[in-house]
């Protein structure tokens, strides 16, 4: 396990978005705790660029985040794409349950793998 990389501002401020990055057995962990929408999607974009990866695979550990529109939807989705064409995956974790009624709105579960746990996103 790697150092956790902090890559913005404290959780729980209104509208903002932490992400706190580490590994696990080879894959990369970005802990997400805040809101993720317009003002905030360039912190997410910049934490799941993996472009010097080889086969980079992100788990997405969502249990903190309180809210997600179409902005982190439509992130989400071209992170998917780039690190499918890399040779790796995105997983979402523990997804909380009105994030969860968005994503299921959209159909963005039946894109990317969306997994109860940060465990179960870790494993095969």
């Amino acid at each position: 396990m790697s150092e956790p990389e902090t890559t913005s501002p404290e959780p729980g401020q209104t509208g903002q978005l932490s992400v706190v990055a580490t590994a696990t057995d080879g894959i990369r962990v970005l802990t997400l705790a805040g809101e993720i929408d317009h003002h905030t999607g360039d912190t997410l974009r910049q934490a799941l660029d993996t472009s010097p990866t080889p086969r980079p695979r992100v788990v997405v550990d969502m249990r903190q985040v309180t809210f997600m529109d179409s902005s982190g939807i439509n992130i989400l989705i071209a992170a998917h794409h780039a690190l499918s064409e890399a040779g790796g995956w995105l997983r979402l974790a523990a997804i909380g349950e009105s994030v969860m009624r968005t994503i299921s709105l959209v159909g963005v579960d039946a894109v990317i793998d969306c997994r109860e746990t940060l465990r179960q996103a870790l494993t095969n």
